[in-house]
């Protein structure tokens, strides 16, 4: 992705979500200068990979791509230290725009639709090979206990939520407009507990054509004063 990429979808982003009566905390707008200048008291925020992160998974971003907020989240490596057991993000989602099919080997999660367009997920169970199983798949979509075959369509309308279990794969597609998701999850390290089907480049490689206006949490380590 180019530089000049992320700044602008940070930019709409933080447009965007404003727009609708939220607010984000005061890191999601710091500029590379304010990481610099960042203290030891303020270390939870790179160790846990909180901020922002956009993937386009190394294609088009505005076909297969994803936009995440992350607020807050604990640490799968530094338990002691960090024992918050859970994970909250906003994910943004145009219209017509892909998740890849993945699962979490750790993670369970909560996708709710907080308005917007329709959320479109397809699911399978995972096998012992780590591919798509042939088996009925049980989802919980606001309490309620369903199964569904593999492969399946599972649609969500503003203010509806899906809980995904460990080794459920999962992709989706933005139908009807741009949805602005929020993820409630057990603590999350997307850096190792993402198994994608066939789609590659998760953490984007960067393209550095204009200065960056803001950080994703994979730049942090070249930024901020202390390792």
């Amino acid at each position: 992705m180019k530089r000049s990429e992320l700044n602008k979808i940070i930019r709409e982003s933080l447009a965007f979500v404003r727009g609708r009566g939220l607010e984000f905390p005061p890191f999601a707008t710091w500029s590379p200068d304010d990481w610099r200048k960042i203290g030891e008291d303020e270390r939870e925020l790179v160790d846990n990979m909180l901020g922002w992160d956009i993937s386009d998974f190394g294609g088009n971003f505005k076909k297969v791509g994803l936009t995440i907020f992350t607020y807050r989240n604990g640490n799968f490596n530094n338990k002691e230290k960090y024992p918050k057991p859970y994970a909250e993000k906003l994910l943004l989602v145009d219209e017509g725009q892909e998740l890849p099919f993945h699962f979490h080997w750790s993670k369970m999660e909560d996708i709710i639709n907080r308005g917007g367009g329709e959320l479109v997920l397809h699911v399978y169970n995972s096998d012992e090979h780590e591919d798509f199983a042939k088996t009925d798949v049980v989802l919980t979509l606001d309490g309620k206990k369903i199964t569904v075959p593999a492969g399946s369509a599972v649609r969500l309308l503003p203010g509806q939520s899906i809980t995904l279990l460990p080794g459920q794969y999962h992709n989706w597609i933005a139908e009807k407009g741009k949805v602005m998701l929020f993820e409630v999850s057990t603590t999350n390290d997307d850096r190792v507990d993402n198994r994608f089907h066939s789609a590659k480049g998760r953490i984007p490689e960067i393209e550095e054509d204009v200065k960056p206006e803001y950080l994703i949490f994979n730049d942090y380590k070249d930024y901020v004063p202390f390792k």
